[in-house]
């Protein structure tokens, strides 16, 4: 590398460190201390695109086992255990656990009976019944709560607790 090569860089470091530089490296050897350090610095240090290429990989993977999960699920190979799922793993605080508690004993729930009954916002109320749905769907490969479109029970357009994975024993 010849001159050209370089770039001036300045730095401010504290006066303590400024002390033990002196103390340590000979005067002429400071430069290529210094330059020495910041490349093995840099060495350690991961590359963006490096690291997007990672998480996009893991995401990847991700996917793939969810969608293994589901297929195993789908053809009953995935076993709990020969027990139930506590469906209350998936909730994040208080107002997951009263959904929750409102479906495990009504066995399902329309969102705006949901919010009369706990006095929510409904939209609050389905973005948390699709939170604990994707959430176990991901873990699990099946999710411990479902939404049903059509009329079941008497109800239309509700969520239904999946008695397979949390019914009775």
């Amino acid at each position: 590398m010849g001159l050209s090569d370089f770039k001036v860089v300045s730095a401010k470091v504290p006066d303590e460190v400024y002390k033990e530089l002196l103390l340590r490296v000979p005067e002429g050897d400071r430069s290529d201390f210094i330059r020495e350090a910041i490349m093995d610095k840099l060495q350690k240090t991961p590359k963006v695109d490096k690291i997007l290429d990672l998480e996009t990989r893991m995401g990847r993977i991700e996917g793939d086992l969810s969608e293994i999960r589901r297929c195993l699920a789908d053809l009953e190979l995935l076993t709990f255990g020969h027990r139930k799922v506590n469906p209350y793993d998936f909730c994040v605080d208080e107002v997951d656990r009263k959904i929750l508690e409102y479906l495990l004993h009504y066995k399902g729930a329309t969102t705006p009976e949901l919010a009369e009954y706990m006095q929510i916002n409904r939209w609050l109320i389905l973005n948390r019944l699709r939170k604990i749905h994707k959430t176990s769907r991901k873990q699990l490969g099946k999710a411990v709560i479902e939404y049903y479109g059509g009329e079941k029970s008497g109800k239309k357009k509700a969520w239904w607790i999946n008695e397979e994975l949390v019914g009775e024993e």
